[in-house]
Order: C-alpha cells, then sequence, then structure tokens
C-alpha cells in the first residue's frame, strides 16, 4: 500500500495531471481526434489555471487548519507525539547537519513545550518514507536536534519504522502500551491535524491535538490570486493530497472531523 500510494500521487498532484491530458490531448490530435483534443487540453489549461492563478491551495488548507484550534496546555503533560515529515531527509544524508522543510514546526513547537513541561516524554514517529529507504528518519535524527534545542535526549521515545500516517499511528500505539503512556498531546501540522486524529481514534488511542505548521493565513477567501504562482501550485498540490488521502482514510474506515470543533 506505501508503495503504491506514492506511485498514485506521482500521477495525482496536479501539475502531473495537466501534462497527462496534455499529452492525451496529442493522441487525440494525432488520430484526428480534434474535438476531444480540444476537450482534453481545455482541462489541462483549467487545472493549470486553478493550480498557479486562485487561492484553491490556501482555501482548501485553511478549511482543515481551523477544524482543531490549539486548547490549553495540560499540565502536568505525561508525553507528546511529534509525527515526523520535518526533516529534509535527502539533503541532510548530503549535506550533514540537521536540514529541515517547511513541516518543520512541528519539532520546533516540540521543543519549546519540552522546556515548558520537563516531566513530558516525547515519543517521535518518522522513519524514511522515501523509495529508496536510504535515509535517516525524523526518529533518528531528533536526539541531536533536540539536543541542540537544550532538551535532554534521554526524554525520547523513538518510533523509526513508520514511512506514512497510518503506520505512525500503528507503531506508536505499541510504544505508548509499552511505555505505559496515554492522553498524549499530538503535534503535527494543523491541515494534517483532522486525518491524524481520527486515525488514533480509530486505533483506541487518545490525544490532545495540538496544530502547528501553518500554510494559511486562516483569513483566504476563494478567489483570484496571480501575485504568487509557485506558492499557489505548493499550496494546491499540498492541499489535494491531504483530501485524498482523507477520503482513503473515511474508505478505510476512519472518519476525520472537517468541520471546527
Amino acid at each position: 500500500m506505501f508503495v503504491a500510494g506514492k506511485i498514485l500521487w506521482l500521477v495525482a498532484q496536479p501539475l502531473s495531471l495537466a501534462f497527462l491530458f496534455k499529452l492525451l490531448a496529442i493522441a487525440a490530435l494525432a488520430f484526428g481526434r480534434r474535438w476531444l483534443a480540444f476537450a482534453l487540453t481545455s482541462i489541462a489549461a483549467g487545472i493549470m489555471f486553478v493550480t498557479l492563478f486562485t487561492s484553491t491551495g490556501a482555501w482548501a488548507l485553511q478549511r482543515l487548519e481551523a477544524v482543531y484550534p490549539r486548547p490549553d496546555l495540560p499540565e502536568p503533560l505525561a508525553c507528546m507525539i511529534v509525527l515526523g515529515g520535518a526533516f529534509d531527509l535527502e539533503v541532510t544524508a548530503g549535506r550533514g547537519g540537521m536540514e529541515m522543510n517547511q513541516s518543520a514546526d512541528r519539532f520546533i513547537e516540540a521543543a519549546r513545550i519540552a522546556r515548558l513541561r520537563p516531566e513530558a516524554k516525547i515519543l517521535v514517529s518518522g522513519g524514511d518514507g522515501s523509495f529508496s529507504g536510504d535515509y535517516a528518519g525524523d526518529a533518528e535524527l531528533a536526539p541531536a536536534f533536540f539536543a541542540a534545542m537544550g532538551v535532554d535526549p534521554s526524554r525520547l521515545v523513538r518510533e523509526d519504522a513508520s514511512r506514512n500516517t497510518a503506520e505512525n499511528v500503528a507503531f506508536t500505539k505499541t510504544l505508548l502500551a509499552r511505555d505505559g503512556l496515554s492522553s498524549c498531546l499530538l503535534i503535527t501540522s494543523a491541515y494534517h491535524m483532522p486525518r491524524a486524529v481520527s486515525l488514533f481514534e480509530a486505533q483506541g488511542v487518545t490525544v490532545t491535538p495540538w496544530p502547528s505548521d501553518y500554510r494559511s493565513s486562516g483569513r483566504v477567501a476563494l478567489g483570484l490570486d496571480f501575485t504568487q504562482p509557485t506558492l499557489n501550485a505548493q499550496l494546491t498540490a499540498t492541499a489535494l493530497r491531504e483530501w485524498l488521502a482523507i477520503m482513503r482514510a473515511k474508505l478505510g474506515g476512519s472518519s476525520p472531523r472537517l468541520q471546527p470543533a
């Protein structure tokens, strides 16, 4: 399922879809089907326009980010679960050090809370989610990061085998039971939180959502936006991927909350 999901996303992301429809249009034209070629080209152009020149991506992510507002910080706090995805594994492997990506706020927020709540264990869930499996994952890189942030790495519980959210949840559940941990904060990207919480609930694990890594301002209106096509494309791809994953979770028996609590 992991490999199938990776391959599906290579085809399903917006710019790949636009390219695919354009290839089909060229094939239709080669067989003399001009109206079909025109229709397929129009679909490709429409996908490109929505992806590059509208606020669709930010608006779709904003809907997910609004579902779980950040609560008051529990006191005392027994543990927090930090989902991986914050490190650029390929660049880190090639350059050394700790190179982080746009999801770095997951780990930064965990380090901040860890200093406020020194009693809390920190369960980092994340292995190498690449096709090759050749890189050190987030859980393996976590001790160096938290040590650099002034947090004792001995507080860490590391889950270093998972490659996607479903595996994050399944493997984390085992470690929580092993160490007698419960009622943890769940720290992940705000747009990812509805699906992550639903998967934990489906496994009978109670978590307190602590969203981070917001991608929208919270005031985005659906409309045209010609000012930042590159960012719009990135946000649209992220939104489409998460909404497709939510649909897949629903088919698998999980029911992500899609309205604000």
